[in-house]
Order: structure tokens, then C-alpha cells, then sequence
């Protein structure tokens, strides 16, 4: 009686934590397939291979029309009807689709077919520095003139002057997350994994650079105009005035 009281115990027993551990196991295959790759990361890498381009597009201009609702929360940058989604969206989400991601398609798999099979630590540096000092300027000078066109520029000196404005800050930043980024890519990512990665932190430091840019615009108008005063609906006058 003992011993059959004794495995029934242990049969009944919960350990702590498991529940949890489960659901997290359960997010986990679902993400990445586990051992059977069928989750939602290898069906991407799966479409990826078969029609690269268009899934780099899909995924750069949801992500980029994503960025910029999200830069708008964050920077509390309300539309004239009150709300987040302005008229920018919809035009970063073409921007993404159609000049971001055939640029960054061409220019990243040069930079891979440059440095295909090339394992030492030379090799690796040299990839650094050619992303850094080619593929960055030209995809950062793109995305200024895009911007300056989508906020409102329409001759070239307004143009000029927002890309010369931008381009050491944007710069600066790239120089910092993007070799950090490409290192660690290279130690520890298999290489067709490297799209949805970098978009992930193309993702991130993006957001951050709009939300920046959206704060210290709103800031300069209600200096400029309205002191710090603020309107009842939380934006600023000029705000309530301009879609963005």
C-alpha cells in the first residue's frame, strides 16, 4: 500500500514553474519549428529562398509603415484627426517596399557573393569596413532623400540641405550599431539568417532616429509658435493643423 501511495504521489506532483516553462517551450517551436522546422521563422526563410526579393519587400514595407506608427506613439506625434496613423504611413510603407528593400537586396548580396566561403579574421574585417564605408553611405543618403521627399521637399536644395542636415548623425549611428551587428552575425548567425536579423535591428534603430526627429520637430514649434504650451488634445497647434 505504501509503495503504490508513494508513485501515485509522485505521479500527481506538479513542478514549479511548469506550466511556464511549457508555454514558453510552446512559443519557442512555434517561432522556430524546433528539430522539425516547420514554425514561423523557417516558413520565412523558406519563402526567402524561393522569391527573395518579394519577400524582402512584404517584409520592408510592413516593417517600415510599422516603424513609423510606432515613432509616432512614442514621440506622441498625432495626426490632424487626433490619431497615429497619418499620411506618412502608407508612404513609408511604398518607400520600404519599393526603394528599400530592392536596394538593400542588391547591395547585400554583392557584399555576400564578395565575401562568400571567406572565414579568417581579415576577411571578416574587410567585410565590416566595405559595409560601412559603401553600403552604408548609399543606403543612408537614400533613405535621407526619400524622407526629405515624403515630409514635403520638392526642389533639389530642400533636398540637399535635409541630406546634409542627416547624414553625419545618421552616419554616426550606423558606424556604432553596424559593425557590432555584422560581428555578431557573423560568430554566431548562419547566413540565411542574416536578412531577418538585420531587418530586426534596421527595425529598432530606425524607430528610434524617427521618434528623435518627431520630438525635437514638435519641440521647435511650440517654441517657435507657442512657447511650451500645449493644445487640450495634447499636440501641438501646428500639429493639429498638418498632417504629417
Amino acid at each position: 500500500m505504501s509503495v503504490k501511495f508513494e508513485k501515485e504521489t509522485i505521479r500527481d506532483t506538479t513542478i514549479p514553474g511548469g506550466r511556464k516553462h511549457e508555454v514558453a517551450h510552446e512559443i519557442g517551436e512555434r517561432l522556430t519549428g524546433g528539430k522539425t522546422m516547420t514554425g514561423y521563422l523557417a516558413a520565412y526563410l523558406q519563402q526567402l529562398q524561393k522569391n527573395p526579393l518579394r519577400t524582402k519587400m512584404l517584409t520592408s514595407g510592413s516593417l517600415a509603415a510599422l516603424q513609423e506608427v510606432l515613432a509616432s506613439w512614442i514621440a506622441h506625434d498625432r495626426s490632424k484627426h487626433g490619431h497615429y496613423f497619418s499620411a506618412r504611413v502608407p508612404k513609408m510603407a511604398i518607400y520600404g517596399a519599393f526603394i528599400s528593400a530592392p536596394l538593400g537586396h542588391v547591395l547585400i548580396s554583392i557584399l555576400q557573393k564578395l565575401f562568400k566561403g571567406r572565414t579568417s579574421l581579415k576577411a571578416k574585417i574587410l567585410q565590416i569596413l566595405v559595409s560601412n564605408l559603401i553600403v552604408s553611405p548609399i543606403q543612408n543618403s537614400v533613405y535621407l532623400i526619400s524622407m526629405a521627399i515624403i515630409a514635403g521637399a520638392r526642389t533639389f536644395h530642400q533636398v540637399r540641405a535635409t541630406v546634409r542636415a542627416g547624414f553625419m548623425p545618421v552616419m554616426k549611428v550606423s558606424w556604432i550599431v553596424s559593425p557590432l551587428a555584422l560581428a555578431f552575425a557573423q560568430k554566431f548567425l548562419p547566413e540565411q539568417t542574416w536578412v531577418p536579423f538585420f531587418n530586426i535591428v534596421a527595425f529598432v534603430i530606425g524607430t528610434y532616429i524617427n521618434a528623435h526627429t518627431k520630438k525635437k520637430r514638435l519641440a521647435a514649434l511650440r517654441k517657435k509658435h507657442y512657447g511650451d504650451g500645449r493644445s487640450n488634445s495634447g499636440r501641438t497647434e501646428e500639429g493639429s493643423r498638418r498632417d504629417y
